[in-house]
């Protein structure tokens, strides 16, 4: 039995033909865990420079990129020059988002490197769009099983962590997401040490001894500034959700952007706040500081903030360095429905591109143009709206229009939008003009609500498209 399993398990781990001069190693049951806090004996991987650290990759392999703050980007640009020198093809490149220019997306790498996006940042819309690079529609929370039910095999994970402590662990510092699983599954493992990443607790404790090679480097992270000034209109909707829809003792999920922070900074006279999110940024710090935020309530890791990654400025790496008030775990924990359900008056609030006036909602992209990803909007709506004690809150908020003056409530959704909410998910959503609350109504009843939050430039607009559609008036009755 011991020997099936064995074979088995070297068969699932099993490459593609590699052109590297450097063979990868074949882990098997007897001689590797792929528990990244088990300290593997008597193995201890060697430094190397990033360019002696990337002669591993060869063609035809897959490479998986640590994201968001913790982007290696001392690899990336190895890699890039490794696959000039080598002249290597058919690289696949996997992760959610990156920081950074991307330059194996760029056209002069086309042929070389081909990037899977599972979630599009800001440098890989312009590849996708031009059909040198693809875009993955997957849920947050599933991306682990990608790696976890060898869908997705990993040849070489590139990630950043935080230096070693006496015992030899680092951590993966502001982004444990997906990559914990990813890591867990490859081959082969290059660990860019960097002491600016901050040590994080919580899933992303690896040991040194998983590592197959250490870079060195020293400089700071890929950040994003403080969230700038929320506009008028912003401000409103921050009014309207924490007034209306946001009780004490409640357990927050949001994004980055400015509703959020518009959201955020009208919290801070609640109490017994609780924080369950995929990510958190800077204003957290603001309600933690208060005395706003203190986890009292809440049922999943009570007294902590849960999170998977961070993004932000300086501030809140500091805020999360060594802190053993935060805690990042594993996607598929932090985004179960399951998980979040059990949490006290559970208020997700997420954001959009555009929604008709059925309810459908577009997230990802702008017509047939990726803008994003789906993300974990779906995870924390339905985990709101499916929470143990009814009070759950799945919020939707946008500004009324674009900055264009066009109206993001919409007869029809553009040709090729994504749907990632749908209207049968029934969020409340909310404007600067107000509150529409979707469950229980039918598409006429829905128009109505949604039509009273638009702006009132479009609503004759819009009233009369919904005509058009429906063959009656929107109306309540």
């Amino acid at each position: 039995m011991a020997s099936l399993f064995r074979a088995v398990r070297c068969a699932v781990r099993q490459a593609p033909v590699f052109r590297s001069s450097v063979a990868l190693s074949q882990r098997t049951y007897y001689t590797y865990s792929n528990e990244p806090s088990h300290p593997l004996p008597n193995r201890t991987p060697k430094w190397q420079t990033a360019e002696e650290a990337l002669e591993v990759l060869g063609s035809n392999m897959r490479v998986f990129v640590h994201g968001g703050a913790s982007t290696p980007l001392d690899l990336l640009s190895a890699m890039v020059q490794h696959g000039t020198d080598s002249n290597l093809k058919n690289v696949e490149v996997i992760h959610i988002h990156t920081e950074g220019e991307g330059a194996y997306m760029k056209p002069e790498c086309e042929g070389m490197f081909r990037t899977n996006n599972m979630f599009c940042g800001s440098n890989a819309r312009k590849p996708v769009a031009e059909g040198r690079a693809d875009f993955m529609p997957i849920f947050l929370s599933e991306i682990p099983l990608l790696f976890r039910r060898n869908i997705l095999n990993v040849d070489v994970a590139l990630i950043s962590v935080s230096p070693p402590d006496m015992h030899g662990f680092c951590t993966l510092g502001a982004s444990v997401d997906i990559v914990r699983a990813a890591i867990q599954n490859a081959r082969w493992i290059v660990a860019q040490i960097n002491p600016h990443v901050p040590r994080s607790f919580g899933d992303g404790v690896i040991h040194v001894s998983h590592f197959d090679t250490m870079v060195e480097a020293d400089h700071p992270l890929p950040l994003m500034a403080a969230g700038t000034l929320a506009s008028p209109e912003e401000v409103q909707i921050g009014k309207n959700i924490a007034d209306t829809l946001v009780d004490d003792g409640a357990t927050l999920q949001m994004g980055i952007g400015s509703i959020p922070d518009a959201v955020l900074a009208e919290l801070k006279n609640h109490r017994d706040l609780g924080i369950h999110t995929e990510m958190f940024s800077d204003r957290v710090l603001d309600l933690v500081n208060v005395g706003a935020i203190t986890n009292h309530k809440k049922t999943i890791i009570p007294g902590k903030i849960v999170s998977s990654f961070v993004l932000g400025s300086r501030k809140v790496m500091d805020f999360l360095n060594d802190n053993p008030f935060i805690v990042l775990c594993d996607i598929s924990f932090v985004n179960s429905t399951a998980v979040i359900s059990q949490n006290p008056k559970v208020t997700a609030i997420n954001s959009c591109i555009e929604l008709d006036i059925t309810g459908q909602i577009v997230s990802d992209s702008i017509g047939t143009r990726i803008y994003s990803g789906v993300g974990g909007q779906v995870d924390f709506i339905r985990g709101a709206a499916l929470g143990l004690d009814g009070k759950g809150k799945p919020i939707i908020a946008l500004t009324s229009t674009t900055s264009k003056g066009e109206s993001k409530i919409v007869p029809t959704i553009k040709e090729g939008g994504g749907v990632v909410t749908t209207r049968a998910h029934s969020p409340i959503v909310v404007t600067e003009y107000g509150i529409a609350y979707l469950f229980g109504k039918n598409l006429r009843q829905r128009a109505k609500a949604l039509i009273d939050i638009a702006h009132p430039d479009h609503r004759e607009w819009l009233e009369q498209c919904a005509f058009e559609r429906l063959k009656c008036m929107p109306s309540y009755r």
